[in-house]
């Protein structure tokens, strides 16, 4: 399996709750940005990808917090595909700070849903595969 892909992302004022803590739910938003970011590198545009007829679709996403990060914080995230048979796939994310510390794991599942037919698609891995110009960012 390849490295995983990564990205920096700086914490801003408005995305803190009220404690000046990172708003969890921004959490699952910086872990969007860096699957998009992450298909970006591998050569996918969303354009490209909504040609086809399908879209991704999030089924579960969980994260595990283990320290906070606050206003100014810079955190960089993780993103690392991980494929099996059927019509889902795994993401693995880990945000940790620029000294390596672990501040958050977000786990997700996702597949590739045709957008006519509103099913998963069989393979979202050689869907992906097909659009792809580096699909090694993918472990495909």
């Amino acid at each position: 399996m390849a490295e995983a892909f990564r990205t920096r992302l700086g914490v801003r004022a408005y995305e803190l709750d009220t404690q000046g803590h990172l708003n969890g739910a921004v959490y699952h938003q910086y872990g969007d940005h860096a699957r998009w970011e992450c298909l970006r590198a591998a050569g996918i545009s969303l354009d490209a990808l909504l040609a086809t007829g399908v879209g991704p679709v999030t089924l579960e996403s969980t994260i595990r917090y283990h320290r906070e990060l606050r206003g100014g914080d810079e955190v960089d995230v993780s993103c690392s595909f991980v494929w099996g048979d059927g019509k889902t796939f795994r993401v693995d994310q880990e945000l940790r700070r620029p000294d390596g510390g672990l501040v958050a794991e977000i786990t997700s599942t996702g597949g590739l849903m045709d957008l006519r037919e509103r099913r998963l698609v069989a393979d979202p891995g050689e869907h992906w595969r097909a659009l792809a110009s580096d699909p090694a960012v993918l472990n495909l």
